[in-house]
């Protein structure tokens, strides 16, 4: 725990349990609602009788959540992992205050903002304008604030007209995205998200995932997902439900991979202690032999999206940014470690010493996969680009098998080194690139470049 956090805890839970109770049939909740009352009613009499008198039960308990127990520290983040029906959910809304527990505790410490089921705090017959004040005010904006907002949350949602039609006309992208824009601009205190990132197109992910990256910098979240890759890279902490307790809670990484080897039990039909997290490999992966095939994957390459978030001084602008085969032509259907080159094209709008040029490549999640850049190769060239001069980088390298996905290209130009350099311009998202592959054994996170070269040329008017 950060020393430069409060020793008040944002969200605490003690011994926190909800249970429903579950009818066989309609009319049972009839005989419930009547039969125990009379049974009570008549058992002064049955003592004077000599009989015993006990209330029927004509339901059954069923604890979605028992004894569930953690704290998150102001300024903390914590996942909540565990399989469908494990009490997740139910968890999140007894924190939200939606659902009142029937033991224990659940308190949230500030203003909490909860992005949970889609659509929830919108009413459907409102439209997208309406439901941004009505969600607004319950989150505790007063309508000046809302006012003041108005235009950002409706920049970041981006779904133009249909700001003005009902919510229940929304695809459940359209009514992620409005959701997530009003809880955005809210002042949280608290955030807390159930699986809501999973919806919604490759460029929305990575610009909530931006957000999500700067509030953790002064907020509290609590996030739910099945997707533990992003639990370990948003949280501190896990909480591991399972059939409503808690089955591990403790760092991140280690309760994420403790979960995920007792999916691949019990999905295997192992026991669970034939399962151990792997270590570090000393063997070199056995040779192909010659007679299997090589394996092939689909990538398709997006056009360079030139309306790209991103930011800079303004000293150079990425006119281009591209991904392709090394020796040229599209991507298309390419074998695991064929040469490909990302070259990214920019102009100087002011005088650049020693420029450096780099790429990263990114998830749908905005993981940083790979990358790299000029610095290396150059810093000892002394290189200069003019005012107007023109800048090409490309880099070769063997491309990994990626996993089937959405995934993105940020390109940047700057100058200095890579301890003190001055972001010139920086590109999220240049060019979305969507792969097909016949591997879900994940990604390479990190690549050798085969070769990079750098070439400064003045721009040729005519």
């Amino acid at each position: 725990m950060s020393s430069e956090m409060s020793s008040e805890p944002a969200i605490q839970v003690d011994s926190l349990g909800k249970c429903y109770q579950v009818y066989a049939a309609p009319h049972d909740r009839l005989k419930q609602s009547i039969a125990p009352r009379l049974q009570r009613a008549l058992q002064p009499m049955a003592r004077l009788m000599g009989a015993a008198m006990k209330p029927r039960q004509y339901f059954q308990e069923f604890w979605a959540l028992r004894d569930v127990a953690f704290e998150v520290p102001t300024g903390g983040s914590v996942g909540i992992i565990g399989p469908n029906g494990a009490g997740k959910s139910t968890l999140l809304q007894l924190v939200c205050g939606t659902l009142a527990p029937t033991l224990g505790s659940a308190r949230a410490r500030g203003r909490v903002a909860a992005l949970l089921e889609l659509g929830s705090g919108f009413n459907p017959e409102f439209s997208g304008r309406e439901n941004v004040y009505l969600n607004g005010t319950v989150l505790g904006l007063t309508r000046a604030q809302i006012d003041e907002r108005l235009a950002d949350i409706l920049a970041f949602a981006d779904i133009g007209e249909f700001i003005e039609l009902p919510v229940r006309t929304y695809s459940s992208g359209m009514a992620m995205r409005l959701a997530f824009a009003v809880i955005s601009h809210v002042d949280a205190d608290v955030l807390v998200i159930d699986e809501a990132l999973a919806v919604g197109d490759a460029a929305f992910q990575q610009k909530c995932l931006r957000w999500l990256r700067q509030f953790r910098e002064r907020g509290t979240l609590l996030f739910c997902s099945h997707d533990t890759g992003a639990v370990m890279r948003h949280c501190q902490d896990a909480v591991w439900l399972d059939r409503g307790t808690v089955r591990g809670y403790g760092p991140a990484k280690e309760v994420c991979e403790a979960y995920l080897a007792t999916i691949y039990a019990t999905t295997t039909g192992l026991p669970e202690t034939s399962v151990r997290l792997a270590g570090p490999s000393r063997k070199e992966p056995p040779p192909r032999r010659a007679e299997e095939p090589e394996p092939v994957q689909s990538i398709e390459v997006f056009e360079f999206n030139e309306e790209s978030a991103g930011f800079g001084s303004g000293n150079a602008t990425i006119t281009n940014v591209s991904l392709r085969r090394a020796k040229g032509g599209d991507l298309g259907l390419i074998q695991g470690g064929e040469e490909v080159q990302v070259i990214v094209r920019a102009r100087a709008n002011a005088e650049i010493e020693n420029p450096i040029v780099g790429f990263l490549v990114k998830d749908r999640l905005g993981q940083q996969l790979f990358g790299d850049n000029t610095y290396a190769r150059y810093r000892d060239s002394r290189l200069c680009v003019s005012d107007g001069g023109l800048i090409e980088a490309k880099f070769t390298f063997a491309l990994p098998f990626l996993r089937t996905g959405n995934y993105s290209i940020t390109a940047g130009v700057a100058s200095g080194t890579l301890e003190s350099h001055v972001q010139h311009h920086r590109m999220h998202d240049a060019v979305f690139f969507k792969v097909h592959s016949p591997f879900r054994n994940g990604v390479m996170v990190a690549i050798p470049m085969d070769s990079i070269a750098l070439e400064i040329r003045e721009e040729v008017h005519t």
